[in-house]
């Protein structure tokens, strides 16, 4: 029995605690009641999902049945009001006209006629084109063994983050060792001057337009580490931009040890260097890859003009700042975007690269970044046995990651308690 003849949507908190009391759940009062406020509305609208996931993380199985159980009876009792507050009845539980919808090859799973591709199960409504994330569940196979979790909840999976860290140190020691070898091949500025190019022709160099472009690239890195900070789902951010960054950065391995570009300027000093021993190359790969190949810090680089690492970075921190921030944020992307956009003109203003490196630098990062991210959020293909043979790093790195990442922040420490208050 209810307590008390009231509607349950008029139902306050402490009516709410009287009904876990006599439903005999009364060790969750507590937290329901007391910490998160749930009155008779919001008891209408809880779900199975809500009851295992955050923040109120229920852990005993036969207590998160049995007040599912207890939440359908509830909601079975009073269909009339969910359909006036616009609910669908049966909250709790996955309805039982479902469609199972699958991806891929057809193949039977646990010998139910469900026909499911190996990775990802989804259960539908059939009444319905789309159904609540907060009530599906999805189960996801990783190296053919079967986890099941709730849609919307996110793994960090900080091991797979650590393994993209270590990608992206080795792909930039690796580049920085290339560049060595690189140098030494440059072409001599004699007999190979610098190639005809519009842009170069037309506008007359800017001594410290380069060092202006690379604090375009810094400011945007603090802006990305900020935003990195805050964000909810700060590990599966950091893992993409390690696996995307890594990636391009040895594309440009390959096409710059492949062919040397004679220097794009009169006042690069780029002569032929050679090293006595492979050791003199390693300490000078060392000063590259600890200079991050930046001129602020002291590194002058030669030869390496096929694409343009420096437009690059600041690319993908474009792109990571807009997409992972909300749309709303419209003066950090206008910001981000000028950043972008003035960093590349300040690289060509310095002479220091060819206008079909910084072009091709951006086209190929752009698409990189965008072919990546739609195939994340296409569940369809992301698990597809094509992704596993065309694209194994991505399918490792995404396989557990369930559609897009919403865009949550928190502060991530105890102190000050003011900052747990704002950001959350």
């Amino acid at each position: 029995m209810a307590p008390s003849e009231d509607s349950v949507s008029a139902w306050s908190c402490k009516q709410v605690a009287e009904w876990l009391q006599e439903e005999g759940f009364g060790q969750y009062v507590e937290l329901l009641c007391t910490q998160h406020r749930l009155d008779g509305l919001s008891l209408l609208a809880l779900t199975e999902a809500d009851l295992r996931g955050p923040p109120l993380g229920l852990t005993v199985l036969g207590d998160i049945k049995r007040l599912t159980i207890a939440l359908r009876r509830l909601q079975r009792q009073n269909r009339d009001q969910l359909e006036e507050l616009g609910l669908p009845a049966g909250l709790s539980v996955v309805p039982a006209a479902v469609e199972w919808s699958c991806d891929g090859a057809d193949r039977r799973c646990n010998g139910a006629d469900r026909l499911c591709n190996g990775t990802e199960l989804r259960l539908r409504n059939s009444n319905r084109s789309e159904c609540s994330s907060g009530a599906v569940l999805c189960h996801t196979h990783s190296n053919g063994r079967c986890r099941q979790h709730l849609a919307g909840r996110l793994d960090p999976e900080l091991w797979k983050t650590v393994v993209s860290c270590i990608y992206v140190f080795f792909v930039f020691g690796f580049t920085s060792f290339v560049m060595v070898i690189v140098h030494e091949r440059v072409p001599d500025m004699r007999t190979y001057p610098p190639l005809p190019d519009i842009f170069l022709d037309s506008v007359p160099r800017i001594p410290w337009a380069f060092a202006m472009a690379e604090a375009c690239g810094l400011i945007l890195c603090y802006m990305f580490l900020l935003i990195l900070l805050l964000h909810k789902h700060r590990s599966i951010l950091f893992r993409r931009l390690c696996s995307l960054m890594g990636t391009v950065f040895l594309l440009r391995c390959c096409t710059m040890f492949v062919t040397s570009l004679s220097v794009p300027g009169q006042h690069l000093k780029c002569a032929s260097k050679t090293y006595s021993d492979t050791w003199g190359k390693f300490q000078r790969a060392l000063t590259i890859w600890s200079g991050f190949g930046m001129t602020l810090t002291g590194v002058q680089t030669c030869g390496d003009y096929m694409f343009s690492g420096h437009t690059v970075v600041i690319t993908m921190l474009n792109f990571f700042v807009t997409e992972y921030t909300p749309r709303t944020w419209n003066l950090i992307h206008t910001i981000s975007w000028v950043l972008n956009l003035f960093g590349i003109f300040f690289i060509l203003a310095g002479h220091e690269h060819y206008s079909i490196d910084v072009f091709i630098a951006f086209y190929i990062t752009t698409r990189l970044f965008l072919y990546y991210h739609t195939l994340a959020n296409t569940r369809a293909y992301q698990h597809s046995r094509r992704a596993r043979i065309w694209f194994p790093m991505f399918s490792f790195f995404e396989c557990n990651v369930n559609g897009p990442v919403p865009n949550q922040y928190h502060w991530p420490f105890n102190k000050p308690a003011f900052m747990k208050t704002l950001i959350g």
